[in-house]
């Protein structure tokens, strides 16, 4: 039976199918492929990040960037060498930072973030808060004035007195007259006359007669009240008796104390040491001050008394007034105060007050009916 030329190709399609896939398979053979296989380099992660488990797994290459224009362009000098891969992994170096290897089970949980023992505290806020801390010590409260004196000690009912207010610079003081100093004495406010009274005159007169050695000195006085109207300098009480240093006083006192040193002291040194008066230490003569404790003005004021701490006799023997001297001069002290009370109006000493300890004080206080006081 007779094919049509249809029927011959459709029976040799099978055929041509089975050539096409032999020739395919034979044309199609596997490429060669390369023994060295290039390794991208990869950045090194910063120490401490990964753990060293972490550091030998595949390296992931970094993501391309979302723009074409941020893509940077190869660099022709820096190609990819081809690197020969090894058989195993290597092994991560050990980092010199890391501390020293742990246990298994330590390292299963060094993989996990380390907790801090402590959690951190918060730095406070610089800016000052409205409330004071636990800690911080309140400020001590600013203390209040006091109140003046004389607002405490007054009475109810009664107006405190306003303190007295100073002067500011610049300004004079108010010429509202003050309390006095000292209590008014009569001789305090004497008038001077032109020259010289002829008691004065006479006074001096008799003092030539003593051999007393003085000069005229000027008038004495002074706000508080001291004054001495016809004052001396007086350098000795006789011819033989010095007085150290220079006093200054009143001519009866320079009179009666000459006068005391010849009768009195001299003839008891003469009994008591064999020897003659020298010269006498005085301590004080005119001195502006009150008495000791009060307002009333002392009689060295007005130069009418003489402090004497020491007696130094024609050998050289010093006889001094004290509390405790010895035998003789105990005996020889004490004669010349008992004497004194009498020409001396006050007569103090050792024994009288403290003040008086150190010297004998004599001096012509006027008192009544010319009496005396001697302790």
């Amino acid at each position: 039976m007779k094919l049509s030329p249809r029927g011959n190709f459709l029976k040799t399609l099978p055929l041509l199918a089975v050539s096409l896939l032999f020739i395919t398979a034979a044309d199609n053979k596997p490429p060669a492929l390369p023994r060295e296989v290039p390794v991208p380099k990869v950045h090194e992660p910063p120490a401490g990040n990964i753990p060293p488990q972490k550091l030998g797994d595949t390296p992931v290459p970094e993501p391309r960037p979302d723009k074409k224009g941020d893509a940077a362009e190869p660099d022709a000098d820096n190609k990819t060498e081809p690197v020969t891969a090894p058989a195993t992994a290597p092994l991560p170096t050990e980092n010199p930072e890391q501390p020293d290897e742990k246990t298994p089970a330590d390292k299963s949980e060094s993989e996990k973030q380390e907790i801090p023992a402590t959690a951190p505290v918060p730095t406070e806020n610089p800016k000052e808060s409205d409330e004071p801390s636990k800690d911080q010590k309140p400020l001590p409260p600013a203390e209040a004035p006091k109140p003046d004196k004389a607002t405490d000690d007054a009475k109810p009912g009664e107006k405190p007195t306003e303190p007295e207010e100073k002067p500011k610079p610049g300004e004079k003081p108010s010429e509202e007259k003050s309390e006095p100093k000292y209590l008014p004495d009569p001789r305090s406010n004497a008038p001077r006359a032109a020259t010289m009274p002829a008691e004065e005159l006479a006074c001096r007169a008799r003092l030539r007669d003593l051999s007393v050695e003085f000069e005229e000195h000027k008038p004495e006085s002074d706000p508080a009240g001291c004054a001495m109207l016809w004052p001396i300098t007086v350098k000795s009480l006789g011819k033989t008796i010095a007085l150290a240093p220079d006093a200054l006083m009143n001519c009866t006192l320079a009179e009666t104390s000459a006068k005391f040193a010849k009768d009195v002291i001299s003839p008891a040194a003469k009994a008591a040491y064999g020897e003659e008066l020298k010269s006498i230490s005085q301590a004080s003569a005119y001195v502006c001050r009150p008495r000791n404790g009060t307002k009333k003005l002392s009689e060295h004021a007005f130069g009418n008394a003489l402090d004497i701490a020491q007696f130094t006799l024609s050998k050289d023997t010093k006889i001094d007034v004290e509390p405790a001297p010895d035998e003789k001069a105990a005996k020889f002290l004490a004669e010349i105060r008992k004497a004194a009370c009498g020409p001396f109006k006050t007569v103090l000493g050792p024994g009288s007050d403290a003040d008086h300890s150190l010297h004998f004080h004599f001096d012509l206080a006027p008192r009544k009916h010319g009496g005396t006081f001697c302790q």
